[in-house]
């Protein structure tokens, strides 16, 4: 179960640890890093010490039967679900189009359609015990995942969808991006697209940059401090903050009219030219693809790899305007956050 449990939980200990480890490492800093790595560990390992020590809580546990087999089958099927969701974070990174917004709703849809009739007794399974009747908590259940299912039908034809945001693909990553007649919800009012940027992979049709020379160029030119977005295709919490707040009209207003946004994927797998290959100084590993470019960007000038990081700057340095920020999803503080920086680059260049 140890095994199991560091296994599964280990694609979620990549920002903390790795914050972590390059904080101890570039900075030489102990209590941090201690206290860190001390209280994950202990989080992971007090369930297991709390029942070695006190064997006698097992026997309170419910004692196995039919209903256990239920159980088993409704986890079953919510595995199906986020097997899904990880099979689509693979699909994003390597950009390969099998698993787009539409097509991955339409799945969750079948999965959450499929457990509530066997909730309600209309699917039988050979280990199932007879359903006599239908059980409060087992009707409750069936009602909330029913419920589940009519709330994501919207979702194929656009609807953002806000209580599951960051589980399926971003809105530009599907069949139609705007959604079914260009109903899909908040979209920037672009009016003409800078050379080097790509509306098209940007959430809500923004402008944004995926390279950050040709994004500083368009800034100098145009004499707007730089939005810095470290992010990635498989991030969960970059697209509960694209949909949560960069959606607000403000925010939305903000990002466009005010900064120049280069959004820079840290696991775009994309493979670097051999002649820009290179082996990082602060890890240690050769760069290879893109992603590993920009997380290398990111750990050598901002001492940190996790995502979502957002930082505003000028054109002169990296030298963040108004410190960083990271996953928020308060839209007033973030609103607060963009607002010091732009003045901060405005005092600046004046």
């Amino acid at each position: 179960m140890a095994f199991t449990l560091a296994l599964v939980s280990f694609s979620c200990t990549g920002p903390i640890i790795g914050t972590l480890l390059v904080e101890a490492a570039v900075h030489g800093g102990v209590s941090g890093p201690l206290v860190g790595m001390g209280g994950f560990s202990l989080a992971l390992a007090l369930p297991f010490a709390l029942f070695a020590a006190f064997p006698g809580w097992l026997n309170s546990l419910p004692k196995s039967g039919g209903w256990l087999n239920s159980v088993k089958v409704v986890l079953g099927f919510l595995e199906i679900a986020l097997a899904f969701k990880f099979l689509s974070n693979a699909d994003l990174v390597v950009q390969a189009g099998y698993l787009q917004r539409e097509v991955f709703i339409a799945i969750w849809i079948a999965v959450s359609t499929m457990l509530t009739m066997y909730l309600l007794g209309f699917i039988k399974l050979p280990h199932d015990s007879p359903l006599d009747h239908l059980s409060v908590g087992r009707t409750l259940v069936a009602t909330f995942f029913l419920m589940f299912t009519i709330y994501l039908i919207p979702g194929l034809w656009g609807a953002p969808l806000k209580l599951i945001s960051g589980f399926p693909p971003p809105a530009f990553y599907s069949e139609s991006p705007t959604g079914f007649g260009g109903g899909g919800g908040v979209v920037a009012n672009q009016t003409a697209i800078p050379e080097g940027a790509d509306p098209s992979h940007c959430p809500h049709g923004l402008n944004c940059f995926h390279d950050y020379e040709k994004g500083l160029k368009y800034a100098k030119s145009v004499n707007k401090p730089i939005l810095l977005d470290f992010t990635g295709w498989a991030c969960v919490n970059c697209r509960k903050m694209e949909e949560q707040v960069w959606s607000d009209p403000r925010v939305l207003k903000v990002l466009q009219d005010e900064v120049v946004l280069i959004s820079l994927y840290v696991d775009e797998k994309t493979p670097l030219p051999e002649a820009e290959q290179y082996v990082s100084a602060e890890t240690g590993k050769k760069v290879k693809t893109i992603g590993n470019k920009w997380a290398d960007f990111q750990i050598k000038n901002f001492n940190t790899n996790a995502q979502p990081q957002y930082i505003i700057v000028d054109h002169g340095s990296l030298e963040p305007l108004n410190g960083t920020a990271a996953y928020d999803p308060d839209i007033e503080k973030y609103m607060l956050w963009l607002g010091k920086g732009i003045k901060a680059y405005e005092s600046e260049s004046h």
